[in-house]
Order: C-alpha cells, then structure tokens, then sequence
C-alpha cells in the first residue's frame, strides 16, 4: 500500500502518478524500490507543472510485437525452462507479428482466446480432410499468461505505456479442469513396459519408479544419477528446487543394463545413438506402446500420476509424495488423497476404541454401584 496519493508500487519499483499541464494523467516510474526517492521526484515532477513547465519524460516510439519478442527472449534465455518458453513465444510471434504493442486492446486478446478455444495451432488430418485440434483452457492460459507477463516487460523497458498493459491484464484466464487423474493397474505397468520399443523401455521405467517429468527425463544426464549412494539429483526441476529420488532395484538394473549404451561423448543417459543428442520428444513411440498394450485415453504425464498414485494406495504418506513429485505446496499432492482410505479407516477406528473405552468405563462403574 502507498503511503502517498500519487505513490504505489507495481512489481518491486515505485511509481508516482500526478496530472501534467494539459490535466493529463502521467505515469512514470522512479526505478527506485525505495519510497523516499519517489516521494522526492513526485514532489519535483509537482513543482515543475505548478511553474508552468511540463515535465520532461521519456518518449516511447511505437514499437511492434516483434521487436518486444526479441528483447524479451534475450531475457528468457537466463530462466528456467527456456525451450518451452521459446515456444509458446513463437506461438504468439506467429499471430500478432508486426502488430504495434500500442493496438493491443481487450477486446483483441479475448478475440485470441476464442478462436484458440474454437481452432488451435495444430493441424491433423482425418481421412482426406485436414483440420485444427481445439487448444485446451490450460494451453490457453499458459499463452495468455506469457502474453501478460511480456507487457510488463514492455512497460518496465519504455516500449509501451502502461495503458496498454492495463487493457491486457483486464483479460481473464479460463477456468481449467485439473481433476483428470488416469493411472494404470500393476498389470497394465508391466503390459505397457514390454509393449515399448528399446530405445523407450527404459524412459518409461525411470517414469514410472521416479515420478520425474517427460523434460527432467529426457534431459537426465550421468552427472545426475548417483548409483553409488543410490540417488537421482535434479538440480533443475520445473519449480527450481534441488530434488533427491532414491533409485530402487528396477531403476538400478536398469540403469546398468548393457542396452543402455553409455558413451564417453554423450552427457545425456536416453539419447538418440544416431546424433549423439537427447530426444526432442518420445510421443510416437510412445503411442504405439500404448496401442499395442491395449492402454486408451493414457499421456506420458499420467505415468506421473502412476507413479504417485501406487505410493499413496501403499500407504506412503501425502507429504512423502509431495517430496518425491517435487511439488512447492500440498495442494497438488491432496487430489491423490482418496486413494488412501486406510488412513480414514484408521483414524476412525482410533475413535471408535477410545469411545468404547470411555463407555465400557461408565458401564463397569455403573455395575459395580
């Protein structure tokens, strides 16, 4: 909260807003996360109006969609996660292109959304005719979200005026169904892994005994397999956090199979032989595993989700779980929870003896008067 009219603060920097000679709103920032010195420039920035002078600020040429792109991917390259990032980049790149940052609107970005909603990106062709998937809310927001953050960006670095920035974030993201939760029985663990093509077998069981996800696999290198100790240490997970798996004995027999090529050149331990480089993505092979196996309606995230549901119905505790999976909060780790009624079970069985225990008490007592 701004301890003074015309002060507050958007991000970690101070900003101060006063009316300029033609009693137009102004906005400029102090780049400054200390309160005094935007007070001093407020209270300048004042006294020059109130002479009648107007205050010299930044002018910001009309910059395009893509000149924000390029500036703000040299900015992604230091984040985590870049290539995904980098992706859904280009996504919007290819739609707003040479737009001018200052003819974004609300009524444009929702526009965008729906006819995501309606027509995705992607093109598939059923028979002779060749038509658009529908993106999903979640692919949706995650663009949405990007799209936002780049106009903070954008304010931050005089390409645009905050105006623009307010007119995006008016728009809301769409409510996203996060309840879908497949896993597969034991027998179908074993049906799916003999089902795989050589190359993918081991992918999959690393998936299905660490819970790790499709990226950390795929970009799992030696340095990070500690076979002497027993563990798998990520250094780079999706929320940032240093995560230590235990290997059980599958993943060790696994990991020292002879199939398992192992080269002095290659960092990476799953790696295409024929270029030396990891996989970009599995998601062909992986669909013919689950055809032949019989498995329907199954993603590779879902062995996430095996994974951590087969730990919960064997009575691993939910924090246990939620360390393991890498999640920041329990939230995420609790949609796995009525998977493990023997807890329940248990605590109203507690109950119930102690009820009983006080009963038979009163009762014993009340014979014995």
């Amino acid at each position: 909260m701004a301890r003074h009219k015309g002060i507050y603060l958007r991000g970690s920097k101070y900003w101060i807003r006063y009316a300029g000679l033609d009693g137009k709103v102004i906005r400029e920032s102090s780049h400054s996360e200390k309160f005094r010195e935007a007070e001093d420039l407020l209270i300048k920035r004042k006294r020059s109006v109130k002479e009648g002078k107007q205050p010299e600020t930044k002018k910001i040429a009309n910059h395009t969609f893509n000149e924000l792109v390029t500036e703000y991917l040299k900015w992604v390259e230091r984040q985590r996660g870049y290539k995904q990032k980098e992706n859904i980049i280009n996504q919007l790149k290819a739609v707003f292109g040479n737009l001018p940052l200052r003819r974004f609107t609300t009524m444009l970005i929702e526009q965008f959304q729906t006819e995501r909603l309606q027509k995705g990106n992607k093109k598939v062709k059923i028979g002779e005719k060749e038509i658009y998937l529908p993106n999903k809310p979640a692919t949706i927001n995650r663009l949405l979200a990007t799209l936002k953050h780049m106009f903070t960006k954008a304010v931050d670095w005089y390409m645009v005026e905050e105006e623009t920035l307010k007119r995006v974030r008016k728009v809301k993201l769409f409510r996203e169904n996060n309840r879908r939760l497949r896993y597969l029985s034991k027998e179908e663990c074993q049906n799916l892994t003999n089902a795989c093509d050589t190359h993918l077998k081991p992918i999959v069981i690393t998936a299905l005994n660490t819970g790790m996800r499709k990226g950390e696999i795929l970009n799992l290198q030696w340095s990070n397999v500690d076979l002497k100790h027993g563990f798998i240490l990520l250094d780079n997970s999706k929320n940032g956090d240093r995560r230590e798996l235990p290997i059980n004995k599958t993943l060790e027999a696994t990991f020292l199979d002879r199939n398992l090529i192992r080269r002095i050149d290659v960092p990476y331990v799953f790696y295409d032989t024929s270029t030396g480089k990891p996989y970009k993505d599995i998601k062909r092979s992986f669909k013919t595993a689950c055809r032949r196996s019989g498995i329907q309606d199954f993603h590779f995230h879902d062995l996430r989700h095996t994974f951590a549901s087969h730990l919960v119905m064997s009575g691993v505790d939910l924090t246990t779980v939620k360390e393991l999976l890498g999640h920041r909060t329990l939230t995420m780790t609790l949609r796995y929870a009525h998977l493990a009624p023997a807890h329940k079970v248990k605590a109203v069985q507690i109950l119930d003896s102690r009820i009983n225990e006080v009963h038979k008490k009163c009762t014993i007592s009340a014979v014995n008067n």
